[in-house]
């Protein structure tokens, strides 16, 4: 029985998209992870606790299949803020969220991190 939750965790997770803009931070690549973790034997892993197992596969299959954004439709497709989802998807982009980092540091910080880099390049050279 082990090896058919294996399969539909496997088959769960080659259907759930990565998200590329969202590194490491992405709900696909923890799934993938926790999958990994959890069945590390693979088919022949041993699990304590078979309820549990099945009930997270169908709490993640009901979230995979958007069952609830299909429950409770939503008039618009925006936030409480008026932000709407590709705003959002935006924002939470890595790349964004670095600048954003970048953005928090202070001048000297930045003009010193700027001047370490060009001495360490003209020193290799």
């Amino acid at each position: 029985m082990a090896a058919s939750r294996y399969r539909r965790f496997l088959r769960l997770c080659e259907e759930w998209p990565v998200e590329d803009t969202k590194q490491q931070r992405d709900l696909g690549s923890l799934l993938r992870q926790r999958v990994a973790q959890a069945f590390r034997e693979g088919e022949n892993t041993p699990i304590s606790d078979p309820e549990a197992c099945d009930q997270m596969y169908e709490s993640l299959v009901r979230i995979h299949t958007n069952f609830y954004k299909n429950k409770y439709p939503r008039l618009k497709d925006t936030t409480f803020t008026g932000v709407t989802v590709e705003d959002c998807r935006m924002i939470l982009a890595t790349d964004i969220l670095k600048q954003m980092e970048d953005m928090k540091k202070g001048t000297w910080k930045r003009l010193r991190e700027k001047f370490s880099a060009k001495n360490a390049e003209e020193d290799s050279k």
